[in-house]
């Protein structure tokens, strides 16, 4: 039986999926090359976010199943040849859950996969975020890109890290350097869906993530992972004249967890994720444990 799913991948405490922007790009290749392999599918809504991703897919349950597990095979692979680590994403579990769709389960759902962005401090609204589908609806000036027929086997190789033979020459790659998701996710369904732009806003505005970035009591990373990353081999130069965290003394690994926690705004659960650590050792370390 077809359904609609949402499919959530386990979040990397220890990790990241995407480091930098050469990643994303190559996450958001890699989602629209496996949804032209996987045609008896529909995604719906997406999201890459730096250690973990949502889609909201509509299929039989294996399809939808065999699609993640490829997608993440795909980027697996890349991420191995790139960094030199095995089977991180591989061994990443996935959760799939039929969506109800009573009380417009549809439209909380959607709602809440784009809205992971803003949760995470990244920005205001989705439509602002580009690693994702949220910027795609009742969007009235979308990017035009260049079709594949525009660029050379080569080309399309270096830049989609994959062969693409098989994808339509029709299709089209934005300035960003990835395959614009217009190109594979049916907008106008998207925006029957919501029917306006006031009534997208106000399942934006009500989801859970939406009501988790207004608690006052939430305290959320003023950086994205990828920035605090980028930083991290300089203040670990310049404060202990390492190269990696994991060449750190332990009172070194404490006043570095500090000088990130001071120097960027960010909570123990990001300063570990950079550093490559669990939370539990994180806060051990925090808490002189």
């Amino acid at each position: 039986m077809r359904n609609f799913y949402l499919i959530t991948t386990e979040h990397l405490e220890e990790a990241l999926w995407f480091r930098d922007e050469e990643d994303f790009t190559v996450g958001m290749n890699h989602v629209a090359i496996e949804a032209y392999r996987h045609k008896c599918i529909a995604i719906l809504f997406f999201i890459l976010m730096s250690n973990h991703v949502h889609f909201i897919i509509f299929g039989e349950r294996e399809e939808v199943e065999t699609f993640i597990n490829d997608f993440k095979c795909r980027y697996s692979h890349y991420f191995t040849l790139k960094y030199g680590i095995n089977n991180l994403l591989l061994e990443n579990e996935i959760d799939i859950q039929v969506i109800d769709l009573n009380d417009e389960g549809l439209e909380w759902a959607g709602a809440y996969v784009i809205m992971n962005c803003v949760a995470a401090n990244i920005c205001s609204h989705p439509s602002q975020y580009k690693w994702g589908s949220g910027n795609i609806i009742f969007n009235p000036s979308l990017p035009t890109g260049r079709p594949l027929a525009d660029f050379s086997k080569r080309e399309l190789r270096r830049m989609l890290h994959s062969k693409t033979d098989f994808l339509p020459k029709m299709w089209k790659i934005g300035g960003d350097g990835f395959i614009l998701p217009q190109n594979y996710i049916n907008i106008s369904e998207l925006e029957r869906l919501y029917r306006k732009v006031s009534r997208l806003n106000f399942f934006l505005n009500n989801s859970s993530k939406a009501k988790k970035r207004l608690n006052a009591d939430e305290k959320y990373p003023a950086f994205k992972d990828q920035v605090v990353l980028y930083a991290l081999p300089d203040l670990l130069r310049s404060l202990f004249g390492k190269m990696a965290f994991s060449e750190l003394q332990v009172a070194e690994k404490v006043e570095c967890l500090r000088q990130i926690r001071f120097r960027f705004s960010s909570d123990i659960t990001q300063a570990a994720r950079v550093c490559g650590i669990s939370y539990e050792e994180a806060a051990k370390l925090i808490d002189g444990v």
